[in-house]
C-alpha cells in the first residue's frame, strides 16, 4: 500500500470537486438509520464514549473527519500517510477541533477502545492489493466494533478501472500547480496503476515536479460481500455509491453498511 508523500501537498487542491458535504450528509443520515454512535453529549460514561466514537479510516487530509465533527461526533482518524496526517492536524489545529488523528497502516489497526462507527471512504479499501490482506483489515473493523456498531465504506468496481478510468490520462492545468495522471489498468491483476507527474510553483516562474506512482485493485460486490460476512458483519445494504440506488453492473463506486454482529449475541 503506497503512502501519499509529495502528492499530499496538493492533494486538497486537485479534490476541490469532491463532494464531501454531501458524503457527510449520506454517512451521518446511514448512522441515524442502522447505528448506534450520536453526536457529543456533555456528560458521557466510558462505554457512552466509545459507542459515541467514529473512527474516518484512511482519513487522508481529514476534510471529511472535520465536516463529521462539525455535526456534533467525537472522531478519530487513521491514515498510512505522514504528510497527509501533518494537514490534517494543521487543519484541525487551526479549527480547534478536538480529533485524534493516529498514524497507522489499516492492515495493522490499533485502537486504544471500541468505537461505535467505521467508515472508510473515498476509495481507501482499494489500495489493499490483497484479499488476504483485506480479508485482515475487515477482521480488525469488526473487533474494533462496539456492539452492534456499524461499517461503512465505499469501493471502485472493477468495471470503473476496466472500462472507465483504465489506460487514460488526465491532466490538470491550475495556477500554482499542474499535474498529469496517467493509468494503466492490468487486467490479468486486476490492478489500477497512477502514475503522478506534478508540477508545484515554489518561485515566480519556477516549478518543482515530482513523481508518485500507486497502486489500487479493484474488487467485485460478491468477493467484498464474502470479505465482510467471513470478518463476522451482517451485511446492511449495498448501494451505487453515486445514485444511491440499486447497484448495476456499470457501478463504478459502491457503497457497503454493515453491522457487527458477533459479539452482540
Amino acid at each position: 500500500m503506497e503512502a501519499y508523500t509529495d502528492f499530499a501537498s496538493v492533494y486538497d487542491e486537485f479534490m476541490d470537486n469532491t463532494p464531501y458535504e454531501e458524503w457527510a450528509d449520506f454517512i451521518e443520515k446511514k448512522i441515524r438509520q442502522y447505528g448506534i454512535s450520536e453526536p457529543k453529549r456533555d456528560s458521557e460514561d466510558l462505554l457512552e464514549s466509545e459507542k459515541n466514537l467514529v473512527l474516518d479510516l484512511g482519513c487522508g487530509t481529514g476534510t471529511l473527519t472535520q465536516s463529521l465533527h462539525d455535526r456534533g461526533y467525537d472522531m478519530v482518524g487513521v491514515d498510512y500517510s505522514e504528510d497527509m496526517l501533518r494537514i490534517a492536524m494543521e487543519k484541525r489545529d487551526e479549527a480547534g477541533a478536538e480529533i485524534l488523528y493516529l498514524l497507522q497502516d489499516m492492515r495493522e489497526l490499533e485502537l486504544y477502545s471500541t468505537v461505535g462507527t467505521v467508515v472508510s471512504v473515498c476509495d481507501s479499501v482499494n489500495y489493499i492489493l490483497e484479499e488476504e490482506e483485506l480479508q485482515r483489515v475487515f477482521e480488525l473493523v469488526n473487533n474494533y466494533l462496539y456492539p452492534g456498531g456499524i461499517f461503512l465504506f465505499d469501493f471502485n468496481t472493477v468495471y470503473k478501472y476496466g472500462e472507465v478510468i483504465g489506460d487514460t490520462t488526465i491532466a490538470e492545468n491550475r495556477e500554482e500547480c499542474s499535474f498529469i495522471w496517467e493509468n494503466y489498468y492490468h487486467e490479468e491483476e486486476e490492478i489500477n496503476e497512477y502514475d503522478l507527474t506534478i508540477f508545484v510553483e515554489e518561485e515566480e516562474g519556477l516549478f518543482r515536479r515530482f513523481q508518485e506512482t500507486h497502486y489500487q485493485r479493484g474488487y467485485t460486490v460478491e468477493t467484498m460481500q464474502r470479505l465482510v460476512e467471513n470478518a463476522g458483519m451482517e451485511i446492511l445494504e449495498i448501494l451505487d455509491a453515486d445514485t444511491h440506488e440499486d447497484v448495476t453492473e456499470e457501478s463504478e463506486r459502491i457503497y457497503i453498511i454493515a453491522k457487527e454482529v458477533q459479539k452482540a449475541r
